[in-house]
């Protein structure tokens, strides 16, 4: 639930890429941006629909709110996110639900004075069915939402692992970004597109093994060495991830991100992680 956002600043106004988890945090977001800038925020960009992105939304009023049409659904159908068994308790604060309300299905291109910034949609299931990109092209700069993950476990339960694997390959790697700006964790380079495939490889072949030998993904979770993707953290996203894996690999590439038992998935996270609920900080 710590999530990276980021902004462009225009003469007349500022475009704003994701939202924060709470009211504290979304507040600070715009405690930054009026640092360096008098002018208004008219542009909020939705990156996917998950709340640690989008929580924040409802305090950036006046702001268009920008998402891929399957974003607005999401946002809508999960509602007021709050504290309960899964994850560590936090202070939400006093932030109102607003989903995306201009959406789109392939492209839109957002001006920020001359400077160019395309919002994509992703072309298939990933991190989520609705994750898009913000892509700089003159400043070689990407907004990768989470698409990339920077020192933490990437987690497909609400998307795809092979989803995944072909964005990464044929959609994101392609773009040549010099600055990779991911959904958590420190702005980095394009070697972070290589650190993800390997973890998502090293999933789809454990999926495989798990699926011929017939056990689940829980069971296969535990019997798992991560080896270097244990330093990574949240670990136990192994569990959501072979869910996920077990998924694609059971349906045609069409049923990728087709609905599964998240909480069921969920649950198990935590049963991996001994009872214990899933740390979140924000």
């Amino acid at each position: 639930m710590i999530n990276n956002a980021g902004f462009v600043v225009g003469s007349t106004g500022v475009s704003v890429i994701d939202a924060a988890s709470t009211e504290r945090r979304t507040r600070d977001l715009l405690g930054a941006i009026a640092q360096r800038s008098p002018a208004p925020v008219r542009t909020l960009v939705n990156t996917h629909s998950h709340p640690d992105h989008t929580g924040g939304n409802g305090l950036f009023t006046g702001a268009t709110i920008v998402a891929h049409e399957d974003a607005r659904r999401e946002v809508l159908a999960l509602g007021q996110v709050g504290n309960g068994p899964i994850w560590t308790p936090i202070d939400f604060g006093d932030v109102p639900l607003a989903p995306p309300f201009l959406t789109f299905t392939d492209r839109v291109t957002l001006w920020s004075d001359d400077l160019e910034c395309q919002v994509v949609h992703s072309g298939g299931p990933a991190h989520t069915t609705n994750d898009v990109v913000v892509w700089i092209p003159d400043r070689s700069v990407l907004f990768a939402g989470d698409l990339l993950f920077n020192g933490g476990t990437p987690f497909l339960l609400s998307g795809s692992v092979l989803g995944a694997i072909d964005v990464l390959e044929h959609f994101v790697r392609p773009l040549g970004a010099r600055t990779i700006v991911p959904g958590h964790g420190a702005v980095t380079g394009p070697e972070v597109i290589d650190d993800v495939l390997a973890y998502l490889h090293f999933v789809e072949s454990l999926a495989r093994e798990g699926l011929a030998a017939g056990v689940t993904p829980l069971e296969l979770a535990r019997a798992t060495d991560l080896g270097r993707f244990a330093e990574l953290s949240d670990p136990e996203r192994i569990v959501g991830n072979l869910h996920r894996a077990y998924a694609d690999l059971s349906g045609t590439p069409g049923e990728r991100g087709r609905p599964i038992d998240v909480m069921a998935a969920l649950r198990e996270m935590v049963a991996y992680n001994d009872g214990r609920p899933l740390t979140c900080l924000a």
